[in-house]
C-alpha cells in the first residue's frame, strides 16, 4: 500500500485547505509526508513478510477503518433512537449497555466477577 498523493491533494482542495494546513493540523511534518509519498510501499516490512508467509495480500492483515466508522455510527444512531424514545435516560449509559450487549454473556459475567474480586467491600 502506498500514499495516493494526488488523491490527498484533491481531498485538500475539496476541503478548501492546503496540504500544509492539513499536515500541520494532523501533526505530520512535510518531511515525513513527502518521505512516505516517495516510497513504493508504506507498509512495514514485517507486515509484508507476514502476508508473504500466509500467502495473502497485506491488506488482509489490516483493519478497515470504514468498517469501524460504520459500526460506531450504527452505535450512535441506536443510542440516539433510544434517547429519543426515552428522554430521561443518560446517553452514556445507553451506549455502554449497547456495547455490553454485543459481548457474549459469559464474557460479561467473567468481567463482572473479576471487578467484584478487586473491589474491597470493607472500604466501599
Amino acid at each position: 500500500m502506498k500514499i495516493a498523493a494526488e488523491k490527498v491533494r484533491a481531498l485538500c482542495r475539496k476541503n478548501g485547505r492546503t496540504l500544509d494546513e492539513i499536515l500541520r493540523q494532523a501533526g505530520v511534518s512535510r518531511n515525513a509526508y513527502y518521505t512516505l509519498a516517495r516510497k513504493a510501499s508504506i507498509l512495514p516490512k514485517s507486515i509484508r513478510a507476514l502476508a508473504n508467509e500466509l500467502d495473502v495480500h497485506p491488506s488482509e492483515l489490516l483493519v478497515d477503518d470504514s468498517t469501524t466508522r460504520r459500526e460506531i455510527q450504527a452505535l450512535i444512531d441506536r443510542t440516539d433512537a433510544v434517547a429519543t424514545r426515552h428522554p430521561e435516560v443518560n446517553k452514556d449509559n445507553v451506549r455502554h449497555a449497547l456495547l455490553l450487549l454485543k459481548e457474549a454473556p459469559i464474557a460479561r459475567l467473567r468481567r463482572a466477577l473479576t471487578r467484584g474480586q478487586r473491589f474491597d467491600f470493607r472500604k466501599g
